[in-house]
């Protein structure tokens, strides 16, 4: 591979750069290698180069291995040292030397770890071992997610499990009686239909036993699918589920019509499938047809719609922090659930590839028609919603916290008003673009953002073609870009980025008092509920707040204008932590600041800012003067803005 573009791989790929030039300078295996290893493979996978530098980040210097037969060697070495890595997931060929700028280069291609193989950790604790890619960073995973990855690998159905303490009396008679009626409906004259009810519930699986101690008793699946929501709670402390109408085509948390467990109905999983079903569906237009002398009332858009709604539940995983949301838009439905996927996205949507998280829930949706078999329900999504020459829907994942989300939007992929506003602001210049670059400026209209990703999704050119024409477009000031790699979004110049939200979690403080049931769970979850509001700027990427979090980011004329802000702490051998706190509130004017950007400003010795944001950074946000971008003040996307209001 002599020509290895940078820039593509890297809009491709998770990509991480190391010089790995050692002590001698002939090249040695860094010891830091291990923690990406472990955060890719737990993420999505990627590509690690040894004998490439990057500084700054996106620019790329090849220093190359002398001696690339010792790196490699040291690395499958330790690849089957269990006290080094937990396992090995690399076959020969992705282990390769290539020869880049004349020198030679390590590729290492690093896949997506199997659920049965996660976490991959360092060393034999996968407590405090365990690494997530974060914003092309690797970071240690909490415990919390550590044990529900375990617990992902060891149990094949999450909702195996009986219970111990729960029995018929936690169970909502009503939603019971309306699923048997249902279950009649669908399969007449079948031998369960009769069966006293603790019979029925076995076969359909809510009720079972367990095989290692002999008790029997409730399934999570049954109390998940047929319980009471306070009583779901005391298994799934997190449980939530949440539906919601807006009635305007924008990302807002105004609501029309909303569907919480707030005590006027169970707030069971069967329960919110059947009333958000008739929600989502009750406009619908249903064209007149037959079959067998019947009117059929239903339509390709209802099935995907059924289908999006029962996948949602089905793969949920109620352990999460993050509820099941599901919004209805006049342009499009969202559909959330806590949880990633199973199966990576790109062969979930071929079909043929199911590893349902919940299986008995799934079971017990197939009995009464809903959900189609295994491995072909995102299929049968894609092709109805394509069947009505509408937007490609959008499946993508979240990593903090873990959800998966899918949009179906009821737009086509060139609406003419999305065309008309950009030829009205562009001109002539916008006929005289390639058919390309009217897709990727139109998606960033009508989407919110653009990135390589979505574009390779709806068209077949080149990756490394579809990266030129973004770059081309950035330097003609028809795009501009934010973030790096992989997380690099694209947006018009003229949009406001900060209503680029396909939908999120609507304000818990606007539930009034009378969601009596689950008041201590919604208060439990409100912490992670807002500090959803900045981060899920749009399915599949993080956008939020603008944070410049390296100089590269600024133009040499707002580099000039910082430097000469700072230059009085600068100039000054020791300077008073007063003088230091108002050139910071002067260089977070209007801007969001990284740690990282701010200490290499003020040319502190620590360029980590732990000292700087000990002694600065954190008394100016308690004064109320310096904001944060993110919740969490270790956040390593964190970022500074002085307080617009004081």
């Amino acid at each position: 591979m002599d020509d290895l573009d940078f820039s593509s791989l890297a809009e491709s790929y998770d990509l991480e750069c190391k010089a790995s030039l050692g002590r001698d300078g002939r090249g040695e295996l860094p010891d830091d290698v291990w923690k990406t290893y472990s955060a890719m493979a737990n993420t999505d996978g990627g590509v690690i180069l040894l004998g490439v530098q990057e500084s700054p980040r996106g620019i790329f210097k090849v220093v190359g291995l002398s001696d690339v037969e010792r790196v490699r060697k040291a690395l499958w070495d330790n690849l089957h040292n269990r006290k080094q890595i937990s396992i090995n997931l690399l076959s020969e060929s992705d282990v390769a030397p290539v020869v880049v700028e004349g020198k030679t280069v390590l590729r290492i291609r690093v896949p997506r770890a199997s659920r049965q193989a996660r976490p991959v950790h360092l060393g034999s604790n996968p407590l405090g071992g365990t690494y997530l890619r974060r914003h092309e960073g690797d970071y240690p995973v909490e415990d919390e997610v550590v044990r529900r990855m375990l617990a992902e690998r060891v149990e094949d159905s999450r909702d195996e499990r009986v219970l111990k303490g729960f029995d018929f009396n936690d169970l909502d008679m009503d939603t019971v009686a309306a699923y048997r009626n249902r279950f009649a409906a669908v399969k007449p004259g079948h031998v369960w239909s009769d069966l006293p009810l603790p019979e029925f519930l076995e076969r359909i699986g809510a009720f079972g036993k367990d095989r290692e101690d002999g008790s029997t008793g409730l399934r999570l699946a049954g109390l998940l699918m047929f319980g009471r929501a306070e009583v779901i709670c005391d298994a799934w402390p997190h449980y939530m589920v949440d539906y919601q109408e807006r009635p305007e085509a924008k990302a807002e948390k105004r609501w029309v019509d909303r569907l919480v467990p707030d005590g006027t109905w169970s707030g069971n999983v069967y329960d919110f499938f059947r009333k958000v079903y008739q929600k989502l569906t009750v406009d619908l237009k249903v064209p007149f047809q037959l079959k067998a002398g019947q009117r059929i009332d239903d339509t390709p858009v209802h099935e995907a719609l059924r289908e999006a709604l029962v996948n949602t539940l089905i793969h949920a995983d109620f352990s999460g922090r993050v509820s099941v949301l599901v919004v209805k838009r006049p342009d499009m439905y969202g559909f959330r659930n806590p949880g990633l996927m199973r199966v990576p996205p790109e062969l979930a949507v071929l079909g043929g590839h199911s590893d349902c998280r919940n299986r008995r829930l799934q079971k017990m949706f197939q009995l009464v028609g809903y959900g189609d078999h295994a491995g072909s329900g995102l299929p049968k999504i894609y092709h109805n919603w394509a069947g009505q020459h509408w937007r490609r829907p959008v499946l993508s994942e979240l990593n903090e916290p873990e959800q998966t989300l899918m949009e179906l939007r009821m737009v086509s992929l060139l609406p003419e008003h999305a065309v008309t506003d950009l030829r009205s602001r562009l001109g002539a210049k916008f006929d005289n673009l390639s058919p390309l670059e009217h897709l990727a400026l139109v998606i960033a209209v009508t989407e919110g953002k653009i990135n390589h990703r979505r574009l390779r999704e709806i068209t077949t050119e080149h990756p490394s073609d579809i990266t030129k024409m973004l770059i081309r477009l950035v330097k003609d000031d028809l795009l501009v870009s934010d973030g790096f790699g992989r997380g690099m979004v694209y947006f018009v110049p003229w949009q406001d980025r900060r209503a680029v939200m396909a939908f999120e979690d609507g304000d818990v403080s606007s539930l009034t008092p009378e969601l009596g049931i689950l008041t201590p769970d919604l208060r439990a979850l409100t912490p992670d509920l807002r500090s959803l509001a900045p981060e899920l700027g749009g399915w599949g990427q993080v956008v939020g707040p603008q944070v410049i979090s390296e100089l590269a980011q600024l133009t040499e004329a707002e580099l000039a204008h910082l430097q000469q802000v700072a230059k009085p702490v600068n100039d000054a051998k020791r300077s008073a932590p007063e003088l230091v706190k108002q050139t910071v509130l002067a260089l977070c004017a209007g801007r969001y600041l990284g740690l990282r950007v701010l200490s290499e400003l003020l040319k502190r010795r620590d360029r980590d800012g732990k000292d700087l944001r000990t002694r600065i950074l954190n008394p100016l946000v308690e004064q109320g003067a310096l904001l944060r971008a993110f919740p969490k003040a270790n956040d390593p996307r964190q970022g500074y803005i002085a307080n617009p209001d004081l």
